[in-house]
């Protein structure tokens, strides 16, 4: 019997994904949870073979909740779910530790083939991911926002967006003071002045989710 969890805070995603998964021609028990923090207390407890986490869920979003598991639990696949273009995620999840990486829309097609390849021990890319992989792997020099770490990453997108650094706060469930150093520290790792500054890089880079 393979138990599965899978975590995304729509209802309705959760349903299809089960449909789908129904479709495996052995036995599946399918668990679930409704946002990040709850997906990280099952993933610790709970006796599954494959977790598949959507990127964006209210509080602790998939990225963090990946890495926790990762260092926890290192063992356990977890396949990354997104609404998001596959490039603008897909290799940060994978240098994480994700075993595997897919689109809602690609979902139906590809959820059954990605379970049993991580099951086996592999990890699920598309074809179009797997190109896209490849033309990294050329690439000699890192990119300015290839040193931060995950959280910066993800207040520098907020940032970008527009946010205010008492809504960022208050998204992350963070203090306002933690948000400012961690901006102070991104400016610095990317050599920028300011907010516009960091707005444009973002744009010009397609790294808004």
């Amino acid at each position: 019997m393979i138990r599965i969890l899978i975590a995304d805070d729509h209802p309705v995603v959760r349903q299809g994904l089960k449909q789908t998964i129904a479709e495996i021609p052995y036995g599946v028990t399918v668990d679930e949870a409704t946002d990040g923090m709850e997906a990280l207390n099952k993933a610790r407890i709970g006796n599954y073979d494959v977790v598949i986490l959507d990127i964006a869920m209210p509080g602790k979003n998939g990225i963090d909740v990946l890495e926790q598991i990762k260092y926890e639990r290192p063992n356990l696949p977890v396949l990354m779910l997104t609404m998001y273009p596959e490039e603008q995620l897909a290799v940060r999840a994978l240098k994480i530790g994700a075993s595997g990486y897919l689109t809602k829309a690609s979902a139906p097609d590809e959820l059954v083939s990605a379970i049993q390849k991580v099951l086996s021990g592999g990890k699920y890319v598309s074809a179009s991911l797997a190109e896209h992989l490849a033309s990294l792997l050329q690439q000699t020099e890192q990119q300015p926002h290839e040193t931060l770490s995950n959280r910066e990453y993800q207040v520098m997108c907020l940032i970008a967006s527009g946010k205010t650094t008492a809504e960022i706060a208050n998204e992350l469930f963070l203090s306002i003071k933690t948000i400012s150093t961690y901006r102070s520290r991104i400016l610095a790792k990317m050599g920028m002045k300011n907010n516009v500054e960091l707005a444009r890089y973002v744009v010009w880079h397609n790294l808004l989710t």
